[in-house]
């Protein structure tokens, strides 16, 4: 019992020395969504118009009301989100309307499609098969069923590249897949988000932490 002790003390020691980096979670947390929702802002606001188009067309879109003052929202929470992510200013605050817009994303656009961004080649083989079925992740279920035929389009696609294209130039940089647009990337998004909302921007790279200190030592 005492040697079990000194482990856990011991270990809790070794915890306690990386306490002074515990400031890199949250900050990479930050460099790597501040990129994703600068760039997602700056596309919507580009194209404006199409994206009210989209939110509000009850036949080819969501048919949401308000379409346009949704369209303006979404943009700027992620263009000026993403900023303040990546300066570290008010995090917790613009956490909250980024994690709306990956919900409304979630529910709204990916949710149809099930679990995988990009469809498995060969459901029966991938890893998240057995995964899904003994959780019951139905999202992921649905998109193993949604991707049976995937294995063979690719085939096909891979098939008439070789026979007509360049097939070693185009797969240099990687192999081809099919987008299954499933709610993967938005849920894994409101999760680090979810975490920075808790925990915060961190130490010294971030202005929260250097106004919170400023106006300690007032």
């Amino acid at each position: 019992m005492s040697t079990l002790v000194s482990t856990a003390n011991w270990f809790q020691n070794i915890l306690d020395k990386f306490r002074a980096f515990d400031f890199l979670g949250p900050l990479a947390l930050r460099l790597y969504l501040a990129p994703i929702f600068i760039a997602a802002g700056l596309t919507k606001l580009s194209g404006i118009d199409n994206f009210a188009n989209w939110l509000g067309n009850p036949d080819w879109g969501l048919g949401l009301p308000a379409p346009e003052l949704l369209a303006y929202l979404a943009a700027y929470s992620e263009l000026i989100g993403g900023i303040a992510l990546l300066f570290g200013i008010a995090v917790r605050w613009f956490a909250i309307p980024l994690m709306i817009t990956m919900l409304v994303a979630i529910f709204s656009v990916h949710w149809d499609d099930g679990w995988f961004a990009v469809a498995p080649g060969d459901p029966s083989t991938s890893t998240a098969k057995p995964i899904a079925d003994y959780l019951g992740l139905e999202s992921a279920k649905q998109s193993l069923e949604n991707s049976k035929e995937v294995g063979q389009r690719v085939s096909a696609a891979k098939s008439l590249l070789k026979k007509h294209g360049n097939y070693d130039w185009l797969s240099e940089k990687g192999s081809f897949v099919v987008l299954n647009n499933g709610i993967e990337f938005a849920a894994t998004y409101f999760i680090m988000l979810l975490v920075l909302f808790f925990m915060g921007a961190g130490k010294y790279f971030s202005i929260d932490y250097w106004l919170a200190k400023i106006f300690r030592q007032e």
